[in-house]
């Protein structure tokens, strides 16, 4: 199948050309692409764990299919934006907190937001319930743009802050096991660090697509929310 591949920054001049026709074997999906990208423009190696890529001008991730005929951009974070870190991840690879703390920690910071969702062994819901594990599963493609849009609404509604990371893990998870960490950091306090945190796990549990199931001795459920998107979400 023929695709058309183009490079914008410095990803076009790496490439050495804004624009490449290319035949695939049907079935590759973006991080094959990257790969045969790479292989041919070896100097797109040091850029490509960056890069953002998008299909028909939509944003695609690595394990979406490239679809016959497809335009398929590669490109940097997009220019005029916080040039602070932000870290959005849906994984299945246990959360390690300290880590992810200190890659949103910069010279600057002085104060590190935080909130940390764990899996319970008992929850109390119309009686105690004991919980042997719980299994989260991710619309994942929407779930990474919704985060973005997400981090999005924490800078504009607290433009002091300087790194954001929102990291949600899936998968079968044992009691006592982080889900997911919502951290913010900023020079001070003051600057809206334990109100971003709140506000975006609040808003995660409202329009991210991540559902939990809790499993018990016996038997086992789908724990459903409450709140509908409204137009705009």
């Amino acid at each position: 199948m023929q695709i058309t591949v183009l490079f914008f920054a410095h990803f076009k001049e790496k490439a050495g050309t804004a624009r490449r026709e290319l035949d695939l074997r049907p079935g590759l999906t973006v991080a094959d692409l990257k790969l045969r990208l790479v292989e041919e423009h070896p100097a797109l190696a040091e850029l490509m764990p960056g890069s953002i890529v998008s299909i028909n001008q939509s944003f695609a991730y690595d394990e979406d299919p490239v679809p016959e005929g497809a335009e398929v951009a590669i490109f940097p974070p997009v220019s005029g934006g916080s040039d602070f870190p932000t870290i959005l991840r849906i994984t299945r690879e246990p959360l390690d907190l300290n880590e992810l703390t200190a890659a949103i920690t910069l010279p600057t910071t002085g104060a590190v937001g935080m909130f940390t969702g764990i899996v319970r062994g008992k929850t109390s819901r119309g009686g105690e319930f004991e919980t042997v594990a719980l299994e989260y599963e991710a619309y994942e493609p929407m779930a990474l743009a919704k985060l973005e849009q997400v981090a999005g609404e924490m800078r504009q509604q607290w433009p002091l802050l300087e790194g954001i990371c929102i990291v949600q893990r899936i998968g079968r998870l044992d009691p006592g096991t982080p889900t997911v960490l919502v951290a913010c950091s900023a020079a001070h306090r003051d600057t809206g660090v334990f109100e971003a945190a709140r506000y975006g796990i609040d808003r995660l549990k409202e329009i991210v697509p991540i559902w939990k199931k809790e499993i018990g001795p016996r038997d086992e459920s789908w724990v459903a929310g409450d709140y509908r998107p409204q137009r705009g979400d």
